[in-house]
């Protein structure tokens, strides 16, 4: 079988091929940038490799990309902000310049191409294209508009505005239209093409059997989950103010959202026949897809990012933004990476409590009474080390790995399912400290706790890096002074 290497394997499309291509049979290697998300979220198997690859870095580009037979290209810049084409250029620049005579066919997602598109997505996407086709291996690119998926940008972006919002503002685009693909029959479009080996170029537009207007697909959304649709549209709601807007009412990464949003005021229709004919099979129906998106949603609970609990997944409702808010705090420290991580793990503990600003947790936590939960029961860990299972409190440690890393479960009551976690990283002459609230906000309800919430939350994380790595330096300090007297 062929040696399978998948860049961007922590993104949408990559995280879900992965084990499609795994039951195929072929040899896997998945690198991606955030190595930490992709661990997290993928089970082992024999045949999979996971491997850091970010490919600014052209030296380590070069030395990881010529090993494989077969490579998807799932790379976007989107979540880099404003510069992202000359970003996304750059990397495609170093893979190109990686390429090699093992190497036999790339397979590039790309995003459809509309007369009128003029946004720096496309033209991101559309110039990637370009510089990929003058390499020296042969390139397939797929040209998909909106994919439904649960994790599809695109789907949660339109599945928050129905859920968060009473009344849904919307810019005027909202009467575009587009005839959206099933993650399933992408899926499928990739697998066939993983087994082909062209000798030549090839461009195939992609999408689903329903041509709709986002409008209609608001209304498909809604009467599948249950929800009221209040629509009005527009012109006032420039894409400009719209992007701000996506912020406030999703929780899709803004970059990512601004990015997209840009595109979506174009028709996004493709001509999918000669890939039909080419690979045919049953493309589901714009209700289908929906419906199975959205019933599918609670599975992304049940990986280790939530340490497989078993409180996590009964507490995970219908309507809780797939992606997260966050609020985090970092420090920069030559503590070292154990007195830093000593210190860390003694979290609510009598003697430490939070570290910072303990009566405004201790407050929250009485005013869960209001939020129909009990009187606060103080919960201390049995042993000076924590353990996935100890209860902080409210809070449930749901995992934990020594020197590194700390995730606790929010067991308060609240419009949402939460976490916080604690990092500790080494980057050789200083370590860091890193302190994050997530949270999967449920409705309305859900985006207006964590607005509210968001001020103490910066205030309170910057105030707990900072008493941490004063007490690892004190720590250290002591240490020592003990060593020197003995």
């Amino acid at each position: 079988m062929k040696k399978v290497l998948v860049l961007g394997a922590s993104g949408y499309v990559g995280s879900q091929l992965l084990p499609l291509l795994l039951e195929q049979g072929y040899h896997v290697t998945a690198a991606a940038r955030h190595i930490d998300y992709l661990t997290a979220r993928t089970e082992p198997h024999d045949n999979l490799s996971l491997k850091y690859l970010d490919l600014v870095d052209k030296a380590a580009t070069q030395a990881l990309v010529p090993d494989f037979d077969l490579i998807f290209f799932l790379v976007h810049g989107m979540a880099e902000g404003h510069d992202f084409i000359d970003y996304e250029l750059s990397l495609a620049r170093n893979f190109v310049s990686a390429l090699g005579p093992k190497n036999q066919h790339v397979i590039y997602l790309s995003s459809l191409q509309p007369q009128t598109g003029d946004s720096d997505h496309l033209q991101a996407r559309k110039k990637t294209g370009e510089l990929l086709r003058k390499g020296p291996v042969p390139v397939t690119e797929l040209q998909a508009g909106v994919i439904i998926g649960p994790g599809s940008a695109a789907f949660e972006i339109m599945r928050d505005f129905v859920y968060n919002l009473p009344i849904m503002i919307a810019p005027k685009w909202v009467d575009s239209k587009a005839n959206p693909i099933a993650l399933q029959n992408l899926n499928y479009y990739l697998l066939k093409l993983a087994q082909e080996t062209p000798t030549e170029n090839q461009t195939f537009e992609v999408g689903g059997p329903d041509i709709i207007s986002y409008r209609n697909q608001f209304a498909h959304i809604a009467k599948t989950a249950d929800r009221p649709l209040r629509l009005w549209a527009t012109s006032l709601l420039t894409p400009k103010i719209a992007s701000y807007w996506l912020g406030v009412v999703t929780s899709v990464p803004s970059n990512i959202g601004r990015a997209l949003l840009a595109g979506l005021k174009h028709d996004f229709i493709a001509s999918s026949t000669t890939i039909r004919e080419k690979y045919p099979q049953k493309l589901v129906s714009f209700e289908s897809m929906v419906e199975q998106a959205i019933h599918a949603e609670g599975n992304f609970v049940k990986s280790n990012v939530w340490g497989f609990d078993k409180t996590a997944f009964k507490r995970w409702q219908a309507g809780y933004g797939y992606y997260p808010k966050k609020t985090d705090a970092t420090i920069t420290s030559t503590a070292s990476l154990a007195s830093l991580w000593d210190v860390a793990q003694q979290i609510g503990s009598p003697k430490q409590g939070y570290f910072f600003a303990n009566a405004l947790w201790r407050t929250r936590e009485w005013l869960d009474v209001l939020f129909g939960g009990g009187i606060p029961i103080r919960q201390s860990p049995e042993g000076p080390h924590l353990k996935v299972g100890d209860k902080i409190d409210s809070w449930k440690v749901i995992r934990c790995e020594k020197n590194q890393f700390l995730s606790l479960l929010f067991g308060m009551k609240g419009p949402g399912l939460g976490r916080l976690e604690i990092t500790v990283s080494d980057h050789g002459d200083t370590r860091s400290l890193n302190i994050s609230a997530w949270w999967h906000p449920k409705g309305f309800s859900g985006l207006l706790y964590w607005f509210v919430m968001m001020p103490a939350h910066l205030f309170i994380f910057k105030g707990m890096v900072k008493a941490i790595e004063k007490q690892a330096q004190e720590q250290m300090r002591d240490t020592g002074d003990k060593m020197r007297k003995e």
